[in-house]
């Protein structure tokens, strides 16, 4: 009986111990930002500075529209930067579209810690350098990859934007989580990014697409996202994973439908 007593006391102290890391430490596993990141902008674009209503000042890079065409506000997934930004966008940067390219913070050697409420504030933050450079927000398209669709979508939200894209999009954080891990109970998950209760509130034309083979945000997001917005578009892309807005049939199908709207 002892022996039993002292085992179940230790595994109550490994199990406490092991959910005190997993919740303290979790946004470390979650915003693995790339060590490696670009120093200079890239040809065609410059290289900006957003400021965020908590104070920090954070990089992009930026593209203006030509007279005509639409400005991509992109937002990245949490293990991309803007080097992986600028292949995400290709397709709209060929078309000769305008491009703002978030990098959030604790990215790419920008000052503070991700989570939720900051990349809201980084996008916020995106979205008042555009306007004070004289862009229209109704010639602005929201594009958020994989964890960039919570962003994305709190943007699309808040402002009155020409569209929302969502690419490989979650419907929420914490369902994402227990679909890989089951045994992390959702009130742990930190970081919400409910954008499946934001999703019907969002009055510009929304754009869904992923990748039916996506084994990190599977394709059930796709059909949880499409309910929230019955007037949304829906591509669900056939033998494609978690990749999907960086390869070729994905950047022609953004680009037509970018190119379609009025």
């Amino acid at each position: 009986m002892k022996l039993a007593l002292k085992l179940a006391a230790a595994l109550l102290v490994f199990a406490l111990v092991a959910t005190t890391l997993l919740y303290t430490q979790q946004r470390r596993i979650l915003f693995p930002a790339p060590s490696h990141y670009p120093h200079d902008a890239p040809a065609g674009f410059r290289l900006v500075h957003t400021q965020t209503e908590d104070g920090l000042r954070l990089s992009a890079f930026y593209r203006p529209a030509p007279p005509g065409l639409k400005t991509i506000l992109f937002f990245h997934g949490n293990g991309d930067n803007m080097l992986g930004a600028i292949e995400a966008t290709r397709g709209p940067a060929a078309a000769g579209h305008g491009l703002m390219l978030v990098e959030y913070r604790g990215y790419a050697g920008n000052p503070g810690s991700p989570s939720e409420v900051g990349l809201y504030r980084d996008g916020d933050a995106a979205m008042r350098w555009l306007t004070d450079a004289g862009a229209d927000s109704r010639n602005i398209v929201v594009v958020g990859n994989s964890i960039g669709s919570g962003p994305a979508t709190e943007i699309a939200l808040r402002h009155d934007v020409a569209a929302l894209i969502l690419v490989s999009g979650l419907a929420d954080l914490p369902s994402v989580v227990k679909s890989r891990m089951s045994f992390v109970p959702r009130w742990m998950v930190r970081d919400r990014f409910d954008n499946v209760s934001k999703l019907g509130g969002v009055k510009a034309p929304v754009y869904l697409m992923h990748g039916d083979a996506d084994t990190l945000v599977k394709a059930d997001n796709l059909a949880r996202l499409a309910a929230a917005q019955r007037d949304a578009t829906v591509a669900r892309i056939a033998g494609v994973g978690h990749e999907l807005v960086y390869t070729a049939a994905a950047q022609a199908l953004l680009t037509q439908w970018i190119d379609a709207l009025p």
